[in-house]
């Protein structure tokens, strides 16, 4: 029997299950048929489902694609399946609960379903969207993704189910070198080409490049960068006998960066700070973005990006997943239609962004929007507004000013989400900027009753935007107390380089400390004159 959206819109999101016996089948299983449906369009979409016995214990939906394929230790990812629109599922014969979501926007589906005494039923999902970004001009991209140790076919159909289940509109595909082990990275085996192929109406792909240094495997080195839209890979990819078994750590990175950039690139830096050549690169002004939590969440804002921002840095927020789509991770730009990579780089590199992997987010102060720079010749008292929205209980929302919290509200139930707003006026008599956000993972403190709530993947949730620019008078913020911090830090990373490194020669030497040496002598000199 097939219900009508009034009728699904009348019995306020209750499912309808038909169920038939049949002839010959198993007594104890049923073939059950699963529709998602969008409420509102009242049309089929993908999501993910996931199913439970009564006494809880998770339902293996072996015909799905798992949502966590490739992922090890994440049982909370692993307990959800991926459904392209329809499919047939054989679970047992008994009271189970079915759950179903789609990305971030919509409501989360939950109903006990009795399949006892039944071979066969059929069930529509009305999924309800609190929120469409689409609606709102924005567009999210996972700029940060390999995929390892999965056939070709398999990799096809994990490319185009999970980031469609997930609701994302742009993935970066990129390229890696690790001595052997590179040998099971599939990813590397897509071209320009295959990108193409998998993309379409709902999901566009982009090529990238993980340019990087390690003085071992996985150890810290020089860091690692995103080089996004490339026209051909920059070479060497991996730089260094850390990583490559060979060579010398006698090529920086700022090389391929400039490479690059000449053909056009956007060079994102990955894994917070993690690396040597993150500030060199942001203070010359060689990067457009900063991927934050791409991996995992071992950073803070305060003690990064803040440091950047307080020091006179624009550093646009940007996230990714790493290796396979783990979390719900994304980034939102906004980007008119015809949605082409460019486009959507070029957005996200003017700092128009921001990064969640839960909460929705809105901010504006007056008529400027995320990345606007408010020029000030005055004091002057300016209206701030602030929306948050998420299925999960995201409790807060901050409003930053210069790396401080000056305003909060706490989050209010709204039928199947959360939701929390403000609008303020605050006066401005000085350089800055604004930001908003949740409260971050490092701030969980029990005896404050602060605990950041984790998504239905098991992950802490974060949401922050990029920030808001102020200049008064025509000057921009400098805090030098910061700026002397990062000029530390910069002398002593490369003291460390010149002292763990290995080089063919002082002339390699020199080729790497010299990206140190002009990005001090530029601070050193915004130091002296500001």
């Amino acid at each position: 029997m097939r219900l009508t959206l009034l009728l699904i819109t009348a019995l306020l999101m209750a499912s309808v299950l038909t169920l038939s016996g049949s002839g010959k089948s198993d007594p104890d299983m049923c073939d059950l048929s699963i529709t998602l449906m969008d409420l509102d369009h009242n049309k089929p979409i993908t999501g993910i489902i996931r199913m439970e016995r009564s006494n809880g214990t998770p339902i293996a939906l072996k015909s799905l694609l798992s949502r966590g394929l490739g992922v090890e230790n994440q049982p909370e990812l692993s307990s959800w399946s991926v459904i392209d629109r329809s499919a047939v599922i054989r679970v047992p014969a008994e009271i189970i609960t079915l759950e179903a979501l789609k990305g971030l926007e919509t409501e989360r589906f939950r109903k006990q379903l009795d399949l006892r005494g039944q071979s066969r039923a059929k069930i529509e999902i009305p999924l309800k969207h609190f929120y469409r970004t689409a609606e709102q001009g924005l567009r999210s991209a996972n700029t940060h993704l390999h995929v390892m140790k999965l056939d070709r076919p398999t990799t096809d159909r994990y490319l185009q189910d999970i980031p469609k289940s997930d609701g994302l509109d742009l993935v970066f595909l990129s390229y890696l070198e690790r001595y052997k082990e590179d040998r099971t990275y599939i990813s590397n085996r897509y071209h320009n080409d295959d990108l193409r192929a998998l993309s379409d109406s709902e999901l566009l792909y982009g090529n990238g490049e993980e340019h990087r240094h390690n003085f071992k495997g996985y150890g810290e080195g020089y860091g690692h960068v995103m080089l996004l839209n490339i026209n051909a890979l920059i070479q060497p990819v991996s730089i260094g006998p850390g990583i490559m078994k060979r060579g010398t750590d006698g090529i920086p990175l700022q090389r391929g960066i400039d490479t690059a950039r000449k053909d056009g690139a956007t060079i994102v830096w990955c894994h917070n700070d993690y690396g040597m050549e993150d500030l060199p690169n942001w203070i010359t002004g060689r990067l457009d973005a900063q991927n934050i939590f791409d991996g995992s969440i071992n950073s803070s804002y305060k003690d990064t990006f803040y440091r950047y921002l307080q020091s006179g840095l624009k550093v646009p927020f940007s996230t990714g997943t790493d290796w396979f789509i783990y979390d719900f991770s994304r980034v939102y730009v906004p980007c008119k239609d015809p949605l082409t990579v460019e486009k959507w780089l070029h957005a996200l590199a003017a700092g128009q962004s921001y990064i969640t992997n839960g909460p929705l987010l809105e901010f504006s102060i007056g008529n400027h929007s995320i990345g606007d720079t408010i020029d000030l010749s005055r004091s002057d008292t300016l209206e701030i507004k602030g929306r948050g929205l998420g299925r999960i209980d995201f409790q807060k929302l901050e409003l930053v000013h210069n790396g401080k919290v000056i305003h909060h509200i706490t989050t209010q139930p709204h039928e199947g989400h959360h939701r929390a707003e403000f609008r303020i006026r605050i006066p401005i008599h000085e350089p800055g900027w604004f930001a908003l956000r949740i409260p971050p993972f490092h701030e969980n403190d029990p005896t404050a009753g602060i605990r950041v709530p984790k998504n239905e993947f098991g992950h802490t949730l974060f949401g922050h935007t990029s920030p808001i620019y102020v200049t008064f008078k025509g000057k921009s913020i400098f805090d030098h107390a910061v700026a002397q911090g990062l000029l530390q830090e910069m002398i002593q990373k490369q003291s460390i380089i010149a002292d763990r490194a290995l080089f063919s020669d002082d002339q390699a030497k020199n080729r790497v400390l010299q990206v140190y040496d002009q990005a001090i002598a530029t601070l050193h000199q915004q130091i002296k004159s500001r």
